[in-house]
């Protein structure tokens, strides 16, 4: 089912490239909030790029990439094939174009063909010279999406007009804060995305509701089992488990009630209902360290519900990430985990970068610059190679152990992480 997405900016339209970043504007962070908050998408839209016809700052949209768990857009600088490259590789999931496509048509159809419409879209001004026909022209050369820059209030009946010409996807931009506006420039425009584009944060999951009830759909939590079917405690109350998304750690238990389970819904913060307190607790209303919703599970009996969440800060009031930091009793046993030791590795090599530590190859490693880790590298493919000859596997898992060091020190330099990894496997499965 198609929905109306949100997509938040997350660079401020004075910010100029990489002297944003030395003067604090931290692009991470208001990507990792808003993708946590509800939105759909978030946006680097690079405005002084384009105007000054400068180069794309693809380590900004690098490091907005990595850390958001929602898809980036980008727009900004685009002149060249190479620019859009760089962009996707980047970790945008779609480039939008400007200038290019105004001044040589041709570049959409060859942006297109080279990197698939859903890749591609272009960005119009209300203010272009026959404006819908030229939308139109855009779609035929191949942008699988187009982007109206005007704020969409007081322009409704024109961006409608080009809305029915069009049979891709169209997202207006607006600075409008109060939900009920954004609602009305829905409903009046039927456009599919709207970028919000103003300086106050927003509330996205509360423009979602409001969506929602006007009708809208709307990319939100719906419980697949209604409460009514819950099995609940003489108190008339459910346990929830509380797993962190990524790791699996437990972090804490709670209960809910149905009014605290249907607030989690509608705003994808845990709510609770304080047995102590008689009332409802938003985890982190007092301590900002919040959970938000992932995914929602109910066991097979249907009297426990999982939840998995992106945890902001401790889980625990102690201070500790979890509630389950006391041990009990306790068996030796192997409880090596894969990722957790690729993790662990990496971040020893990390920590040896940043505190060096004398007599440690590692050092010596980053001490001689990388040409020698490169040389290493390749070394280790080639014992990978030669021990591959050998019918003992014993001999491979040590070759094979030895070049995913050296390839993590690459990494480490190179400021790759196992994250990047990951995403962009995930990306190609």
């Amino acid at each position: 089912m198609s929905y109306v997405k949100i997509i938040t900016k997350v660079n401020t339209s004075e910010d100029i490239g990489l002297l944003a970043v030395s003067l604090g504007i931290d692009y991470v962070v208001r990507a990792c909030s808003y993708s946590n908050e509800g939105a759909d998408e978030v946006a680097f839209m690079d405005m002084s790029a384009e105007m000054h016809e400068s180069e794309p700052h693809i380590e900004n949209i690098k490091s907005v990439a990595s850390k958001a768990e929602v898809p980036l857009v980008s727009y900004g600088g685009v002149k060249r094939l190479e620019e859009v490259k760089k962009m996707l590789y980047a970790g945008s999931e779609l480039v939008y174009i400007g200038k290019a496509a105004k001044e040589n048509i041709d570049f959409v159809k060859e942006m297109s063909d080279r990197f698939g419409s859903d890749k591609i879209g272009v960005a119009i001004t209300l203010s272009d010279s026959h404006v819908k026909e030229y939308a139109v022209k855009c779609q035929k050369m191949g942008a699988g999406h187009i982007w109206i820059t005007d704020e969409a209030s007081g322009n409704e009946r024109l961006i409608k007009d080009i809305m029915e010409v069009l049979d891709v996807p169209v997202m207006i931009t607006t600075t409008k804060v109060d939900e009920n506006e954004v609602v009305k420039l829905i409903q009046e425009t039927n456009a599919q995305a709207v970028l919000y584009s103003g300086e106050e944060k927003i509330d996205c999951m509360k423009w979602k509701s409001a969506m929602k009830k006007a009708g809208i759909p709307v990319n939100t939590f719906d419980s697949s089992v209604p409460f009514s079917e819950f099995k609940l405690n003489s108190e008339g109350l459910i346990p929830c488990i509380v797993q962190d998304y990524k790791t699996c750690e437990v972090l804490m238990m709670a209960y809910m009630n149905e009014e605290s389970y249907q607030m989690t819904l509608e705003t994808g913060r845990m709510t609770y209902y304080s047995r102590s307190r008689n009332k409802l607790w938003i985890k982190g209303e007092e301590s900002g360290h919040y959970q938000f919703v992932k995914e929602l599970f109910i066991d097979c009996d249907k009297d426990t519900i999982l939840a998995k969440v992106s945890q902001v800060g401790a889980a625990c009031h102690t201070g500790n990430q979890s509630c389950f930091f006391t041990s009990l009793a306790k068996k030796e046993y192997n409880n090596s985990n894969p990722l957790t030791v690729f993790n662990e590795v990496y971040n020893t090599i990390v920590d040896r970068k940043n505190n060096p530590k004398e007599g440690s190859y590692t050092n010596y490693l980053f001490d001689k610059g990388i040409d020698k880790i490169l040389k290493k590298v390749g070394e280790e493919c080639t014992e990978i190679v030669i021990a591959a000859k050998n019918p003992d596997a014993e001999e491979i898992k040590y070759e094979i152990s030895d070049f995913l060091y050296h390839c993590m020190v690459l990494m480490v330099e190179r400021g790759v992480t196992w994250e990047d990894i990951t995403r962009e496997l995930d990306n190609r499965h």
